[in-house]
């Protein structure tokens, strides 16, 4: 079963979101973001600290779903390839 990211991830709610992430650590192997609709850059932070944990365990994360705007604001910071949307 997927890690579903909630409609809006933005700075009010990146903290609580990385926590409940990893909490359930075990979901995190793929993350699906189709009910993304709100959100900014800190989504991508949550992403990448998710996959520095996973890879410190040996294991790999999916971003499943990824609207076009998390694609592009990887691809400016220069991240894309490293999550898998490149």
């Amino acid at each position: 079963m997927p890690f579903l990211l909630p409609h809006s991830v933005t700075q009010d709610n990146v903290l609580q979101l990385e926590k409940d992430g990893l909490f359930n650590l075990a979901t995190l192997r793929v993350v699906d973001c189709c009910n993304l609709k709100d959100f900014d850059s800190t989504v991508l932070t949550v992403l990448l600290a998710w996959q520095k944990k996973l890879q410190a365990d040996g294991q790999q994360m999916s971003v499943q779903n990824a609207p076009e705007k998390l694609i592009v604001l990887a691809g400016v910071y220069g991240v894309a390839q490293l999550l898998g949307l490149s």
